[in-house]
């Protein structure tokens, strides 16, 4: 495997129900993983994206998360029907999708 232009981890954290902090996981995050990996699939895009589960990214009640490197974005409330813009836009083309970018004051 070479080492790809960019990695994308996405938060599938769990915690248990009514935790104050909440999850991703409770948040659907482990369909936006898949579809991410649907993704790189269709795109055959295995030489320039990573993508990796993780544990917590920090801001669970803006989850799911999903942060990219090596520029360091992190997206929050990300949703499947995301992960298409998110490849074109920022993987593809540079250009992080402004409407899902995590606040200043979060990241």
């Amino acid at each position: 495997m070479s080492k790809p232009k960019h990695h994308i981890f996405v938060c599938t954290q769990n915690r248990p129900p009514q935790h104050p902090r909440g999850s991703c996981a409770a948040k659907d995050s482990m369909a936006v993983l898949q579809a991410f990996w649907a993704e790189l699939q269709k795109r055959q895009a295995y030489e320039q994206v990573g993508v990796t589960y993780s544990g917590c990214l920090g801001p669970c009640e803006h989850g799911p998360n999903v942060l990219i490197y090596p520029e360091g974005v992190l997206y929050n409330g990300v949703a499947p029907a995301d992960v298409e813009e998110i490849f074109t836009s920022h993987i593809e083309n540079g250009q992080p999708v402004k409407r899902l970018l995590a606040a200043e004051s979060v990241w």
